[in-house]
């Protein structure tokens, strides 16, 4: 409970609170006494709901979870230079403008990215995956340690609070985990969508070769992509309050 929440509830209990000791002090209770005493029970059990009210409205944020795992930034190397720094820079946006832990990108059995806290095992496409590459729409997992199929996410950190599983056309998938369960806003995902719109165009034009047999693919440092990840630091920002 914050801070004017609390002095709301203090003054509706000290106000309850004079005026029965106002009231059972009196020695006579006249009508306009018993008038003034419910008018002031009813301001103070106003004040009362205001705190409660005010508690609900503007709930306690969740807290961040330590996160175990190396922070990094790997890319596939066989890409295009271009595409590179594309997939580099976008998901430094995606780690720093939002509540974002790890990203992933994975386009036809194939990882091209990881970056932020890394996992320690290949993706592999599950039930989750194909169903939002099926609807072609985003599945927001707001708290992942109640989804029973969260075994099929065990390629991202251990512990992972948050995932929203966004897909980018009908042959890739682009993950995005937080540090908190419920992190992520309405705006978070309409930013992740509309980037994996501009991904798929890129991603499309790639020769049937580079688009992967289902062999793991090659990984290089951000160092060969013009000093990106020294200048970025490869590390996740804290999530935005």
């Amino acid at each position: 409970m914050g801070r004017p929440a609390l002095a709301c509830l203090g003054v509706g209990l000290v106000a309850l609170l004079l005026s029965l000791i106002n009231q059972f002090s009196a020695p006579e209770l006249t009508p306009p006494l018993v008038r003034a005493s419910v008018l002031a029970s009813l301001l103070a059990v106003g004040f009362l709901l205001i705190a409660t009210l005010w508690t609900r409205a503007v709930p306690k944020a969740p807290e961040r979870v330590a996160l175990e795992g190396p922070q990094g930034l790997e890319l596939d190397d066989s890409l295009p230079e271009a595409l590179k720094l594309e997939l580099a820079w976008g998901s430094q946006l995606l780690l720093t403008a939002t509540p974002g832990a790890t990203v992933l990108v994975h386009w036809r059995q194939r990882t091209l990215l990881r970056r932020g806290i890394l996992g320690s095992t290949p993706f592999r496409l599950g039930p989750i995956g194909q169903r939002a590459l099926a609807t072609c729409k985003a599945i927001s997992m707001v708290n992942l340690a109640l989804y029973p199929g969260r075994d099929e996410f065990a390629a991202l950190p251990a512990g992972l609070p948050a995932l929203v599983v966004q897909p980018i056309g009908g042959d890739g998938l682009l993950l995005l985990g937080g540090w908190s369960p419920r992190c992520f806003s309405r705006s978070d995902e309409l930013w992740l969508e509309g980037w994996a719109l501009k991904l798929r165009t890129s991603l499309e034009e790639l020769p049937d070769q580079q688009a992967g047999d289902g062999a793991p693919a090659g990984t290089q440092p951000a160092g060969s992509l013009l000093g990106l990840a020294e200048s970025a630091g490869s590390t996740p920002s804290s999530p935005a309050n």
